[in-house]
């Protein structure tokens, strides 16, 4: 199902703060911001290999990371695992009975689809993010 890593999620407070912190730390220098003020949020984006580190901070209290920011403080908030079809994971996961928080993908960033799984689905209490990249022909929103 999955065939790699796609990203790494950080809640962080912050975001121009935590892309400082990963610059002087570990030399990484190139990010993308992306800013999804409908999802209440700020992002900072930035390649390693095959993998991103996204950091996001929420930008409201309605920001669906601002509850773990208040609760957990900054970390870890999700691995997200590229699959070749999100609506065919999805559905294998439903038949094993995996509890999903999203029924049906939406889109995400980076001409994606996405879908979340919930964090009781034996993941060690990590969110989980199924992430199908589209042709670029074909749309997509930001997550």
């Amino acid at each position: 199902m999955f065939t790699l890593v796609d990203h790494i999620g950080f809640v962080v407070a912050d975001v121009d703060a935590a892309i400082d912190h990963y610059r002087q730390a570990f030399g990484i220098e190139s990010w993308e911001r992306i800013a999804l003020p409908e999802r209440h949020a700020d992002i900072g984006v930035a390649r390693l290999g095959d993998t991103l580190l996204e950091l996001i901070a929420p930008t409201s209290d309605d920001a669906s990371f601002a509850r773990f920011l208040r609760e957990k403080g900054p970390g870890i908030h999700h691995i997200a695992y590229r699959v070749d079809d999100v609506a065919a994971a999805l559905d294998e996961l439903r038949a094993r009975g995996v509890p999903l928080i999203d029924k049906v993908a939406r889109p995400g960033i980076h001409n994606t689809l996405v879908a979340f799984v919930h964090p009781k689905a034996g993941a060690q209490g990590v969110l989980i993010e199924l992430v199908q990249h589209q042709r670029s022909d074909e749309g997509g929103e930001h997550s």
